[in-house]
């Protein structure tokens, strides 16, 4: 990974932490709203909301060449996908047009809680 980074925010307000050194702003904001855009078509079986929206995503880098490393969290620890889910976000970003690898390490700390969620994720479950 580069030693410079980027954090990013989509329309919504949400951040997306972006590694990148030799990538011009213009191709890194274009992969950062792809890598996004990826992210929310992944959804946990169990709930009606994409994985980005619910706040799974802690952290995802870009690396100079490419490569794109996910950090992401499940909303309990026994979830039934948790062998899945991975290597779903994994194929979603691979679709992004110049990603060369992507890589999704599920953690636990910190704990998933509903705080992370947009209030987009919290009104589709009426959390409010």
């Amino acid at each position: 990974m580069s030693d410079q980074t980027t954090t990013l925010e989509d329309d919504g307000g949400r951040t997306a932490a972006v590694e990148s050194g030799k990538i011009s702003q213009p191709e890194l904001d274009r992969l950062t709203d792809e890598i996004i855009t990826a992210l929310k078509s992944v959804y946990d079986p169990e709930i009606p909301v994409d994985i980005y929206e619910l706040g799974l995503i802690y952290k995802v880098d870009l690396s100079d060449e490419r490569d794109v490393k996910v950090e992401m969290t499940l909303t309990a620890p026994g979830c039934p996908v948790a062998g899945e889910m991975p290597v779903w976000v994994e194929q979603a970003i691979l679709k992004v047009d110049g990603i060369r690898s992507a890589q999704a390490d599920i953690v636990f700390d910190p704990p998933w809680d509903s705080s992370k969620m947009s209030d987009e994720a919290k009104l589709a479950l009426n959390m409010f």
